[in-house]
């Protein structure tokens, strides 16, 4: 797999954002087949950084109801979110990652 198959997208939440400020760590949803070595090189690969650990976490995708009005009539629709991956990398000391402008320091 290429780097750009395995990093899906950067993850953007308040408790994230403490992490990355105190301990250095960043949240990336990944490829759900991709294991921790070929997340490490994708990030260093990626981002020219020295990754120090990878925590994963597979998150089952919730069950949804819809309800569509559509010509006088309801119709009722039941569905399922995908399931996925999540990667938690934590940096070498002095390593960072700016992930809203795309830099690396």
């Amino acid at each position: 797999m290429s780097v750009r198959e395995i990093i899906i997208k950067p993850l953007f939440t308040e408790k994230l954002s403490q992490l990355e400020e105190t301990q250095r760590k960043y949240a990336f949803q990944v490829d759900s087949s991709a294991n921790k070595i070929e997340i490490k090189d994708a990030v260093e690969k990626r981002f020219d950084v020295i990754v120090a650990k990878v925590a994963t976490m597979n998150r089952l995708g919730k069950a949804k109801q819809m309800t569509v009005r559509s010509g006088g009539r309801t119709i009722r629709t039941n569905g399922h979110r995908s399931n996925w991956k999540k990667a938690i990398i934590t940096l070498k000391e002095g390593s960072t990652i700016d992930l809203i402008r795309g830099e690396v320091g």
